[in-house]
């Protein structure tokens, strides 16, 4: 496992004593006339292949009628799933595996070569359990010619997007018997241990009188909750950005006593799906070694069923002494995020914005089907830059509103509110509304409802757990520190 996050990832390649060949991109085949890197035989031999093949890919022969290379036509697109990224992954699974040394004859841009390089970084994600044993042959990029077409910054992060992205999904691909509270903890430890991150946890009794809510919910289990706190800046005069995280970290969820029917349990391992993203968005900027003062919360649980289950009706007071009705056992998200949250605003430290991340309700799905995240925030800057910032990343979201009429179904004839209310539509909506209540008024937050996990295979993005959103808050948060 986290193999993939080893200084050199599968599909590069850093040996120069491998003789390399070439594999030329272009936005337009017209440009092939006024190259002369091919011969004028080998110009004539593609401008066919293109005609009887594809419009966008084909191979040429050497003057011994062997391969002598490839060329790609590429087409800049921000429409998901049409994107460079998209072209090049599907162009790494149609070269042989050799060594391939990219070569840009189009004045094609630098983002948009870091795109080729991401997308084909992207296409040889495998989820395994234990090491993948590597074949000598692989068709692989040459990391030198990239060095060459992008600066070294794009080009330390494409890598740093990567082991994260990877990271993301390995951690949501375990199985849950793998994956439970206790050992999550150890492997965060494991793999934040190179970046001397401040590693602090909050189990047994400690997490019971900290953080009633989190303990609450997971009581129920054998393997018991927890809480990580995870802070990390390497700027010695703190002058950083301050900005939080929150993941939602629920290893396994049968639903409790409203426990969920067996066709809706074959992907509950997935419902720790925000705390990997958190954790990635947290690996790539910590790879970096980004100015930025990060913290990353994750309340841990499973959600099982035993005399110990919360039941539907019960009242518990949350970390900042608010009374809460559970309205269903299966809606217990909801219920760790607020716990978390209320932590995340104590202290003398202003944070920029918090922004967290859960699979949360099936009614953003039902909204906005599996591919597209639902963005709720209290900030319309943060809001836009989010937006924005998933645009120019190609890693949408869709903002949907914090709708304050539906408050008053989260609200009941004695003092507790109810962690669901009783509209039966909006749930998504309601959701967020819960959350907003442990949210203080000048607090800048943002809330991520996604799926994180891909119900189909496609060159990229294989069927199982995605990094949706991570690539998009990455970025955010550089543009936000270079704003500073």
């Amino acid at each position: 496992m986290f193999d993939n996050l080893d200084n050199e990832i599968i599909g590069f390649c850093n040996n120069i004593k491998i003789n390399s060949t070439p594999l030329y991109i272009f936005k337009n085949i017209k440009s092939l006339n006024s190259t002369n890197l091919i011969t004028d035989k080998q110009k004539h031999f593609l401008t066919s292949a293109f005609q009887l093949e594809t419009d966008h890919f084909g191979f040429f022969p050497d003057e011994n009628s062997n391969l002598g290379g490839a060329v790609a036509i590429i087409k800049n697109s921000s429409e998901l799933r049409k994107s460079i990224i998209d072209q090049a992954a599907e162009i790494s699974k149609k070269v042989p595996k050799r060594k391939w040394a990219v070569q840009n004859i189009d004045n094609i841009e630098e983002k948009e070569i870091y795109n080729f390089f991401l997308g084909w970084g992207l296409s040889f994600y495998q989820f395994k359990l234990d090491k993948p044993k590597i074949k000598s042959e692989v068709q692989t990029l040459c990391l030198n010619t990239i060095r060459t077409l992008i600066n070294k910054d794009l080009h330390d992060r494409c890598i740093a997007e990567l082991k994260g992205i990877f990271l993301t999904r390995d951690l949501i691909n375990l199985p849950p018997n793998i994956l439970t509270p206790k050992n999550y903890i150890e492997i965060i430890r494991k793999f934040l241990k190179p970046f001397g991150s401040q590693i602090s946890t909050y189990e047994g009794e400690k997490l019971k009188n900290n953080f009633p809510l989190i303990d609450f919910v997971g009581r129920s289990s054998e393997n018991k909750p927890a809480l990580i706190d995870i802070k990390w800046n390497n700027d010695k005069k703190k002058e950083s950005p301050t900005i939080v995280l929150i993941g939602k970290g629920v290893t396994f969820d049968s639903g409790g006593l409203d426990i969920k029917p067996s066709n809706s349990m074959l992907l509950m391992k997935k419902d720790m799906g925000g705390s990997a993203v958190v954790l990635g968005i947290g690996y790539a900027l910590m790879s970096m070694n980004y100015p930025v003062n990060l913290r990353i919360i994750i309340p841990l649980a499973e959600n099982a069923v035993s005399e110990k289950s919360m039941r539907p009706m019960d009242i518990i007071y949350s970390r900042n002494k608010t009374p809460v009705e559970i309205g269903n056992t299966d809606a217990e998200g909801r219920l760790l995020l607020a716990d978390a949250l209320s932590f995340s605003q104590e202290g003398k430290d202003n944070n920029d914005f918090i922004i967290d991340f859960a699979t949360l309700t099936g009614a953003a799905r039902v909204a906005l089907g599996t591919e597209l995240p639902a963005l709720f925030t209290n900030d319309d800057d943060l809001g836009n830059s989010i937006i924005s910032s998933g645009i120019e990343q190609i890693d949408p979201v869709w903002r949907m509103p914090l709708f304050s009429p539906y408050e008053r179904f989260l609200e009941n004839s004695y003092e507790a509110i109810s962690s669901t209310g009783n509209a039966g539509t909006g749930g998504a909506i309601t959701a967020a509304l819960f959350l907003k209540k442990f949210i203080n008024p000048n607090t800048k937050w943002a809330h991520i409802d996604l799926m994180a996990w891909n119900n189909n295979s496609r060159p990229g993005f294989p069927s199982g757990g995605e990094a949706m959103g991570l690539r998009n808050i990455v970025n955010m948060i550089i543009n936000h520190c270079n704003k500073r």
